[in-house]
């Protein structure tokens, strides 16, 4: 077997340059030189640390997770500074276990690893030090579920100014002009029956326009279709309206919570317009499935034939929708290479209520 010692060969080096290399920059930041090293050491730890988790992964079968706390959006984007990233890599406890692991690496590692039958004991050593504990797990989700709440809110907020501005705009309007319609019809119905009936006429359209548009605004916030018979009934609905063919393969084994169905058809709905809007696609594939594995989980993939090219971060409807759906801890996925086809798929957690 020359896993063992070929990786005891080539580990021992660069387990003992990354831990001193780690070690002299950190204690150099009082000194200003190591504020400006070790991002880029740490940086480079993290990346071998990585290197190791797929090599474990590769060898046992066995994923090891990631520990890593998530950085914050702005600091994603490069807008933060070079302070801020280190005092992030040093906040982080992952990046202390990742220093921890490389003197246990470079001797009970090294030497479990010449041994072929010690060989699954440094790989099941590395796995323990290099997975998430069960605090990082914990304090993971308590920042995700904060994160979330943040942008549940904020939905909730612009969702609420948005049926203010549509009320304000629409119906509300068509209704102050109908009031007075009906003031000067009062005064002229005697005087000018001719022009009262015109006028009768004309609120009888604007009454017509504002019931349209307060239906199409509470079909908005929950589409009657969706309540009355289902989703899979209202993602049909919503693939005949669209301008391309649509193709739908929709086998749901019942109901799900509403607010699960909801967020599953406004993801749906917004992914479909994009494709008819920008994607220049002659044709859309629709696949809504429900999967009983981990725990449940309720799939929609919108495929189409388009150019190819779309992201998340074009655009601030698919930014939304992830939004909106991580309040349920669902994921929103886009594979769109330059050319196409473009696949965005809608994965949220859900129970049957009734089959």
């Amino acid at each position: 077997m020359v896993r063992g010692p070929l990786l005891a060969v080539v580990s021992l080096p660069l387990s003992i340059v990354a831990f001193v290399f780690s070690v002299v920059s950190l204690a150099l930041i009082p000194a200003g030189v190591g504020v400006v090293t070790t991002p880029y050491v740490l940086s480079w730890l993290q990346g071998y640390a990585d290197a190791r988790r797929r090599l474990v992964d590769r060898w046992s079968g066995i994923p090891v997770p990631r520990p890593y706390r998530p950085w914050p959006k702005d600091l994603r984007s490069g807008v933060v500074g070079h302070v801020e990233r280190l005092l992030l890599r040093l906040k982080d406890p992952a990046t202390w276990r990742d220093l921890a692991w490389t003197p246990v690496d470079m001797t009970l590692g090294f030497v479990t690893a010449l041994l072929p039958p010690l060989f699954p004991v440094n790989l099941r050593l590395t796995r323990s030090l290099l997975e998430p504990t069960r605090e990082m797990l914990l304090a993971r989700r308590v920042e995700q579920l904060y994160e979330t709440r943040h942008d549940a809110v904020d939905t909730s907020a612009a969702e609420l100014r948005r049926i203010e501005r549509d009320l304000h705009d629409g119906a509300q309007a068509r209704l102050v002009a109908m009031g007075m319609s009906l003031g000067t019809i009062e005064a002229l119905v005697e005087r000018d029956p001719a022009q009262a009936k015109k006028l009768i006429a004309q609120a009888r359209e604007n009454s017509a326009e504002a019931l349209t548009e307060l239906r199409d605004l509470v079909r908005g916030i929950h589409p009657p279709v969706l309540a009355e018979r289902g989703l899979p009934d209202a993602l049909r609905a919503l693939a005949l309206r669209m301008p391309i063919p649509v193709e739908e393969d929709i086998e749901l084994p019942g109901r799900f919570e509403e607010p699960v169905e909801s967020a599953v058809y406004f993801a749906v709905s917004e992914v479909l317009t994009n494709a008819a809007k920008h994607s220049g696609a002659h044709r859309v594939w629709l696949d809504v499935s429900y999967a009983y594995d981990a725990g449940g989980m309720l799939r929609a993939a919108v495929t189409d034939d388009g150019k190819g090219g779309a992201s998340l971060e074009k655009g601030t409807g698919m930014k939304g929708v992830e939004r909106r759906l991580g309040q349920f801890d669902g994921v929103l996925a886009v594979s769109s290479p330059e050319g196409g086809p473009t696949m965005v798929t809608v994965e949220v957690p859900a129970e049957v209520l009734a089959e």
